[in-house]
């Protein structure tokens, strides 16, 4: 394993930078699971394709593939994407992976969280639990481990001294049960060197993740807040992000700032047709614990889980009726990058999407 250091990032002086900052990289892990992706995971492959061929256009990109999909994957992905072989239980790079801290001297450093797979949603999850130190012993940068079981969907820092979270997620008793809320706070204080932890309640209707933030509200840089929002008072989704936008306006940053709240409007309701749902395999699996999704099943669709990256942004496609519109909006929000959108469906049908199945490398050496 990289070497483990036994104290904190903010002992140390490191934090976590915002997503909008320069990065080194990004990492994705190549999804194969049959009771997960339907269809053997072939739509799912081409969607993790078209988004790492996207990414790649701004930074490098490496993916992680099992032994046995490995050259599958090398034959699906673009020669200059990387890929590593290692074992996985799933593909969602976002929470099994290291959540990256750095210093003002160009330092680098990781966080290793605990991980079981959102409260259990699946068994086994063992390989999962190794990804981050996998990808940080491959970039031989030094590990912290956190005693916190937290994924990285769950966060969302404006590097500047701030978090977002939900308390539907962090707050979940099939996460952290022996911990209070000022226990949590003070956790991620530490780990991620900040000074002000923004609640916000429920995330998206029906988000399998028990609420990810990083479905419902973003950091589009200090200050601005990219929300999911929907008119529709008869959408449960509605009540959901009123109860947001509230907050937000009534909160400040570590800095003193009020935020700015730019609504992005909610796709759908989207729910999973028959045959989707068909494409579904649950034999021949080791485990009992999977996730049974049936037709007619709503999908947690949201445009605010995209990637920004160096001089892009990467979005999803999820709905014709509601595409162009968020697809404007994030070029306004994002005036010195390109947005690239790419359909996100088959990625949304395993239960995230485009932010989900990332994670960010920030520039630095390891140290």
């Amino acid at each position: 394993m990289a070497d483990t250091i036994s104290s904190t990032p903010r002992a140390d002086g490191f934090r976590m930078p915002g997503e909008f900052e320069p990065h080194q990289g990004c990492w994705m892990v190549w999804p194969e699971r049959p009771d997960n992706w339907r269809d053997g995971a072939r739509p799912a492959q081409a969607a993790f394709a078209a988004v790492a061929a996207a990414i790649a256009e701004g930074e490098p990109v490496t993916v992680l593939a099992s032994g046995r999909q490995f050259v599958n994957a090398r034959r699906q992905l673009p020669r200059h994407i990387r890929v590593i072989e290692a074992t996985s239980n799933d593909s969602w790079c976002r929470d099994i992976g290291p959540s990256f801290v750095s210093d003002g001297k160009g330092r680098l450093r990781g966080i290793d969280w605990g991980f079981n797979a959102w409260g259990g949603l699946y068994y086994p999850h063992d390989q999962d639990e190794l990804i981050a130190a996998k990808i940080l012993e491959v970039e031989r940068v030094p590990r912290y481990r956190a005693p916190l079981v937290l994924e990285g969907g769950s966060i969302h820092v404006d590097g500047e001294g701030t978090v977002l979270t939900t308390e539907e997620c962090l707050l979940n008793p099939n996460r952290n049960p022996h911990l209070s809320r000022g226990e949590i706070e003070g956790y991620l204080k530490d780990y991620l060197n900040v000074e002000t932890v923004v609640w916000l309640g429920p995330g998206v209707h029906q988000d399998e993740t028990d609420g990810h933030i990083d479905n419902l509200a973003c950091f589009v840089k200090p200050g601005v807040i990219a929300l999911t929002w929907t008119d529709d008072t008869a959408d449960p989704q509605h009540a959901i992000s009123k109860d947001a936008f509230e907050r937000l306006s009534t909160a400040k940053d570590a800095r003193g700032r009020p935020f700015e709240v730019v609504k992005l409007p909610s796709p759908g309701p989207l729910f999973a047709s028959a045959d989707e749902a068909a494409g579904l395999d649950f034999g021949g699996l080791d485990d009992d614990g999977a996730l049974v999704r049936g037709a007619g099943h709503r999908l947690a669709g949201s445009y605010v889980n995209f990637y920004i990256g160096n001089g892009i942004v990467v979005m999803p496609l999820l709905d014709p009726r509601t595409d162009d519109e968020a697809r404007e909006i994030v070029a306004r929000l994002f005036p010195d990058r390109r947005v690239i959108a790419v359909p996100g469906r088959e990625i949304l049908l395993g239960g995230g999407n485009i932010h989900c199945i990332t994670q960010q490398q920030p520039i630095g050496r390891p140290a």
